[in-house]
């Protein structure tokens, strides 16, 4: 792999004045960063045209490829009338139409959109608007919130007291207010012999004996619907959502589904939740629903919290902002995506493609090396067994010198590209993993 002066000027210049996310700057001087100069469809190019099949969709945000020329045309389209207005006391046609179709894909449950900037602003707006609910309700002892052992929703401070990850969350504990975890019901836990859905319904028995204790104080529980993402993956049966959605409304707690990774068709359905028959209290959607293309997030809830808040005091209202919310591009963004969806009946083509990546990826699946291969939808997984320290790193910068873009959590592989993957890039993507699987030192 050759790098041209204009990839090493880049390369400097970005060292000096960018701090990347989630990253130890200081590993970067053995580990040199990738510089992209375009994309398209699943590739990624640096300067040199060297390629990079983007496996995992750029952090889990890019549905149908890079560069898409349809969401092109929609952005370029809505440039020349409206690049941006503020949302208090002005309304525009994007988030009007993508807060209507939004509603209609939850079978109009959900029928107001509340709008952020990312993933973590999506959790805070839930927790904060289920909390303020039940003040406004009559209940201001509802005040605390229960998650999933392994749990991960975002990293500002509000979403990190609701996550499980210690890499995240240890050094920010004194900041942090107090949260229940409870069992995941991730399925590599179960007993031998037990299967996914009966390990699911021992651990909802044990969200039904914490709710027996806490109900009185607990505002509401939040899961990532049948994946948990940033503890490895962690995958679990939709029987767990059913007892928990019923749990919710046994002892008075709010279900907030976090679908800001899980959303927008990586299950199988538009919407995980969908696969256990049941509705949320609260949805919070992002990462893919722009298509990749722009930050945007969204919170859906009932009618009945909605009511809650509308009221003539100005403290009785949902007093949450951010500057960019409901930006015309990002919605103008994210409504070309669900034209997508629908055009094209992405959901069910989706369904052919994991079944052809699944087959192709047999092989790894059967080596001895792994461990829990697993898929659901849009998303396969697998833990490599070895030895070895640095594993994480090891895989990824052997990936890259392979073409490929794949970027572990811990030891475990996982797979998440664009919907638009080819029956060649798929082969690609399995054989070359094969490949860096075969020579990892056990």
């Amino acid at each position: 792999m050759q790098t041209s002066t204009r990839n090493e000027l880049l390369l400097k210049r970005s060292r000096c004045a960018v701090w990347h996310p989630c990253t130890q700057m200081k590993q970067h001087e053995t580990l040199p960063l990738v510089p992209i100069a375009r994309a398209k469809g699943c590739w990624l190019y640096d300067f040199d045209g060297n390629r990079y099949l983007d496996a995992i969709s750029s952090w889990w945000v890019n549905l149908f490829g890079h560069s898409d020329p349809r969401i092109n045309a929609a952005l370029a389209a809505q440039l020349e009338a409206l690049e941006h207005v503020m949302l208090a006391g002005f309304t525009h046609e994007p988030v009007v139409l993508l807060s209507e179709r939004l509603s209609q894909l939850t079978g109009d449950a959900l029928g107001h959109c509340f709008y952020g900037s990312d993933g973590a602003s999506a959790t805070e707006i839930a927790l904060k608007m289920s909390f303020h609910y039940w003040r406004n309700t009559g209940r201001p002892d509802k005040t605390r919130f229960v998650s999933l052992a392994g749990s991960y929703h975002g990293e500002t401070l509000g979403a990190l007291s609701v996550t499980d990850v210690a890499l995240f969350k240890d050094t920010y504990a004194p900041l942090l207010w107090e949260s229940a975890q409870v069992a995941s019901p991730d399925w590599r836990a179960a007993e031998a012999g037990e299967s996914p859905r009966d390990f699911a319904v021992r651990c909802a028995h044990a969200l039904e004996r914490h709710l027996e204790h806490h109900h009185g104080d607990t505002a509401a529980l939040i899961v990532e619907p049948l994946v948990q993402g940033a503890t490895g993956m962690a995958m679990y049966d939709a029987e767990y959502l059913r007892r928990a959605r019923a749990l919710c409304d046994r002892y008075g707690v709010h279900l907030i589904v976090d679908e800001i990774m899980t959303g927008c068709g990586r299950t199988g359905t538009f919407f995980a939740y969908e696969q256990a028959g049941i509705v949320p209290d609260f949805l919070c959607l992002s990462k893919g629903i722009t298509g990749g293309y722009l930050p945007l997030s969204v919170v859906l809830t009932r009618d009945a919290v909605y009511e809650a808040f509308y009221d003539d005091a100005l403290t009785r209202g949902f007093l949450h902002s951010h500057s960019y919310t409901g930006n015309a591009l990002a919605c103008r963004a994210a409504l070309a995506t669900l034209d997508i969806f629908e055009h094209e009946r992405a959901i069910e083509a989706n369904r052919a493609k994991a079944a052809a990546l699944s087959a192709a990826a047999r092989d790894i699946a059967q080596h001895p090396k792994i461990r829990h291969f697993r898929n659901t939808g849009m998303i396969w997984a697998f833990e490599v067994d070895t030895a070895e320290p640095g594993f994480a790193r090891r895989f990824f910068e052997q990936a890259l010198r392979r073409e490929l873009l794949l970027r572990p959590i811990g030891n475990t592989v996982y797979f998440m590209p664009p919907y638009v993957i080819s029956d060649e890039e798929i082969a690609l993507l399995t054989q070359r993993t094969l490949e860096i699987v075969a020579h990892e030192p056990k």
